[in-house]
């Protein structure tokens, strides 16, 4: 579309399901470069993608035709068959239904790319949950904290 510019700032966080540490380091780096390249192929650009064993972040900008729910089901889509066609986990691999999804301006770029960088650090202080909640609080998400995260039965 020409003459049209945008400039949309995402950051994306999804979890492994049931919040299974199963995302091991040793191929952790390779699983986000991976990731990285699908969010390239759905026209947006990544930025910096990080996690932990149990989740990751995403920050890519977005492209002004193309929905967030489209570049993270896709995401989420393919980085789940790359993992289980590697036979990367013991069983078969799931992402956990959903997501949340933050914008951002540029004077946050910084701050946001800061923050995904130090995963590994920043949990060592909160886990995964209390982080969700921390992010949705923060963005005046209304949630109904009984479905926030799928529980294993």
């Amino acid at each position: 579309m020409p003459n049209s510019y945008t400039q949309i700032y995402i950051q994306a966080v999804f979890a492994v399901k049931y919040r299974n540490a199963q995302l091991n380091k040793d191929w952790r780096h390779e699983l986000f470069s991976n990731i990285g390249k699908i969010i390239n192929d759905e026209g947006c650009q990544s930025i910096i993608i990080n996690g932990v064993e149990d989740h990751i972040h995403c920050f890519f900008s977005l492209k002004n035709d193309v929905p967030v729910s489209r570049v993270l089901q896709r995401t989420k889509s393919l980085s789940s068959k790359w993992i289980n066609e590697n036979e990367l986990t013991q069983s078969k691999f799931n992402w956990q239904t959903g997501y949340a999804a933050f914008s951002y301006n540029q004077s946050a770029f910084d701050n946001v790319v800061r923050y995904i960088k130090n995963q590994e650090e920043h949990h060592r202080k909160m886990n995964f949950q209390e982080e969700y909640k921390w992010f949705l609080n923060k963005f005046k998400i209304d949630f109904d904290d009984r479905y926030v995260f799928n529980k294993m039965i």
